[in-house]
């Protein structure tokens, strides 16, 4: 039985594949079910309409730094400025954010104190955040992203036509 949604965050960080290695992973060997060629082409045109340009991305980044770091970032009152850089630097720059240099650098453009940022790697201060997150999404059956809450119990997960969110609102207004 899913439990309800029951964090007040807006955005809950959680890892889709934590078995992925610190170097990444080859997506091409992760997923070979996927034809990238064809995903690419569909997700272009998408970004294309907002102004967002997406890149070859090859490699499945172990992303656990990149969390503790949005999880700082969080903190520090800049998740969105940080969240954002790192998803133009995997998405568009092509970047490895599971590369701790990567993540300093996304963090250092976005004004966080990158000593304190290097401390908290070192603590795993909000690794136990993560494991909770990411064990709560899984109780949630979160296997993608984007996944999404609405009212506290109607999951939509993966990337959805608008009617999958207008039936999951009227279903909870009910």
């Amino acid at each position: 039985m899913k439990k309800e949604f029951d964090i007040d965050d807006e955005w809950l960080s959680f890892e889709i594949h934590p078995e992925t290695p610190p170097e990444g992973v080859l997506l091409t060997e992760h997923l070979p079910h996927i034809d990238w060629d064809e995903m690419y082409t569909g997700i272009r045109k998408s970004g294309k309409e907002y102004g967002i340009e997406f890149g070859d991305v090859t490699i499945l980044a172990n992303s656990r730094k990149a969390f503790e770091a949005s999880e700082f970032a969080r903190e520090q009152g800049k998740y969105d400025e940080f969240h954002e850089g790192l998803f133009y630097a995997y998405f568009t720059e092509v970047r490895n954010i599971g590369n701790e240099k990567v993540i300093l650098d996304v963090a250092s453009k976005t004004g966080l104190d990158i000593l304190a940022l290097k401390e908290v790697f070192d603590s795993e201060k909000y690794l136990p955040v993560l494991q909770k997150t990411t064990s709560e999404a899984r109780q949630l059956g979160f296997s993608g992203v984007p996944a999404f809450v609405v009212g506290g119990k109607y999951n939509i997960v993966g990337v959805q036509p608008i009617e999958v969110f207008r039936d999951a609102i009227r279903k909870f207004q009910g």
